[in-house]
């Protein structure tokens, strides 16, 4: 399988990213509520989108 030196790349920001935070998941987000925070950028809560059994099936089948 082919591989970017520009994915690698951004796989590489993130592990040192996340590394950061010792890998918690909450505390990566907390980051970026308080940098979004500090940027006074708007924030637009999105409630989760419910898959429907027609969304399992069509991922099912492009798998």
């Amino acid at each position: 399988m082919h591989t970017s030196p520009i994915i690698e790349e951004l796989h590489a920001v993130r592990r040192r990213y996340a590394e950061r935070f010792g890998d918690d998941l909450h505390a990566i987000c907390e980051d970026a509520r308080r940098k979004q925070a500090e940027q006074g950028r708007p924030v637009v809560p999105l409630d989760p989108k419910r898959l429907t059994e027609q969304d399992l099936e069509q991922d099912h089948e492009a798998a």
